[in-house]
């Protein structure tokens, strides 16, 4: 495990940056992100059964700078500059769970004007939601394990707040799923 914090591990993959309406206002590299605690945008995917009764959850790396060893239930990640939302979202599915071809539906937008680890962290969060019943291949430099739960599963879980799971998310997920 990297000694560096997390706010300096940020690499130099420009990102997009926004201002606190939500609205892009232009890039950065993570490493400034991080370390200004600018507010970028993120996109993610609520993956369901088909049935909708299950959604996919899966525990990060360890390695990850944000949000390590936490559980989370979106696929997603930083928009790249000039990323729609969707598309990022779309890339993030394909890159961490293996999942393609799938309609993306428009759950929630939140923005997380939180901390980690003591520092601030601030994100303009778009969820969607896709069904799916094929396979699941984690990207293992992302994700450690992951598993199907019930929603009743997820939302026994997410009542408890020692739980490591991702705070944006949790934020997200608190209307949504009551």
């Amino acid at each position: 495990m990297d000694a560096t914090p997390w706010f300096e591990r940020g690499s130099d993959e420009l990102v997009a940056v926004y201002d606190a309406a939500g609205r892009c206002t232009g890039q950065a590299p993570r490493s400034q992100v991080y370390a200004q605690g600018l507010w970028h945008g993120s996109a993610g995917v609520l993956l369901r059964s088909p049935d909708r009764t299950r959604i996919y959850v899966h525990r990060r790396s360890v390695d990850k700078a944000v949000f390590a060893a936490h559980h989370d239930c979106l696929a997603g990640g930083v928009i790249d500059p000039g990323e729609a939302p969707i598309d990022a979202a779309r890339r993030e599915l394909a890159e961490e769970l293996g999942v393609t071809g799938v309609v993306l539906t428009p759950l929630a937008t939140v923005a997380w004007d939180g901390r980690w680890q003591g520092h601030p962290l601030r994100c303009h969060l778009w969820a969607f939601e896709a069904c799916w019943e094929g396979p699941v291949t984690h990207q293992v430099s992302e994700i450690a394990a992951g598993w199907w739960w019930t929603l009743d599963e997820l939302r026994t879980h997410l009542r408890d707040p020692a739980w490591p799971f991702a705070p944006d998310t949790r934020t997200l997920l608190g209307d949504l799923l009551r």
